[in-house]
């Protein structure tokens, strides 16, 4: 793993990109994972029902890992009934859960009614995919246990293509805090009603251009200035700093109460900061 700790957001960005594909390779490489991709592998091939994925706790906790589930791996009895759902019924414990992550295991796995008749454990390339996942994860998670804006970041790269409607954000609380940085909406809007809360995101945001890269990067650029303001690892003189000392106040009473959203040039910090 490179060391990322103690430099500007930024900085340490750039320095994960440039190494992101040696950094992988190194992950996968790793004993414990490199046994648990093998294992894994030979073993995804027999299983076509939930049960038999559940007998096996270490494939079970690869499959877990690789959608970033490991705090979640001791709940084995609710992931087995999410898994089992029908997915159609509305009333399915599956379509009831508030993790986005679980949601996407499900699809991604396949399995039929009553977690029976999964077709996607033969295909190479899903298995490969699966691995894939599983690495990427685990650099994602490298990079955040060192600087949780960058993880943040990155995780926000991964699923900004895939945000259809403020609630596909408001469902994960790391993109909404993504977006309640870059758009200026200061922490206790949480307390607002969840609809409120997607109002205000469709109003001071079009999310139709996240799918554009640029402007994807454009937000992850934005999103590292402002973290290091907020969290207190820009030095007092930054021009970040200024202008967010004092930008952000909460209505009386905090939350249903109102906000004051923070507004600032953000075309003033990228000029003073050379890149940002």
């Amino acid at each position: 793993m490179i060391p990322i700790s103690g430099l500007s957001n930024l900085l340490a960005l750039r320095l994960v990109d440039a190494t992101a594909d040696r950094q992988q390779e190194m992950i996968a490489a790793e004993p414990r994972h490199a046994r648990a991709i093998e294992h894994f592998r030979s073993a995804i091939k027999e299983v076509e029902t939930v049960d038999q994925l559940m007998e096996d706790y270490e494939l079970y906790s690869f499959v877990m890992r690789a959608f970033d589930l490991e705090d979640q791996i001791f709940g084995k009895a609710m992931i087995e009934q999410a898994l089992k759902s029908n997915i159609e019924d509305k009333d399915a414990l599956i379509n009831k859960l508030t993790d986005p992550r679980i949601k996407e295991m499900y699809t991604e796995l396949g399995f039929g009614e009553d977690g029976v008749g999964n077709l996607n454990t033969v295909l190479r390339s899903w298995r490969d995919g699966m691995v894939a996942r599983y690495v990427d994860t685990r650099f994602v998670t490298d990079q955040a246990d060192q600087n949780e804006a960058v993880g943040v970041a990155l995780e926000f790269r991964r699923r900004a293509a895939g945000i259809e409607g403020p609630f596909d954000i408001l469902k994960d609380p790391d993109m909404g805090q993504f977006f309640r940085r870059v758009l200026g909406l200061p922490d206790a809007i949480v307390q607002l009603d969840i609809d409120r809360q997607a109002e205000e995101i469709t109003a001071r945001y079009d999310l139709e251009k996240l799918k554009d890269p640029e402007e994807v990067e454009r937000l992850v650029t934005r999103y590292l200035a402002i973290s290091e303001a907020l969290d207190g690892t820009a030095t007092q003189d930054n021009p970040v700093v200024q202008l967010m000392n004092g930008a952000v106040s909460v209505g009386a009473g905090g939350g249903s109460a109102g906000f004051t959203p923070v507004t600032f040039d953000i075309t003033a910090i990228s000029a003073v900061r050379g890149g940002y």
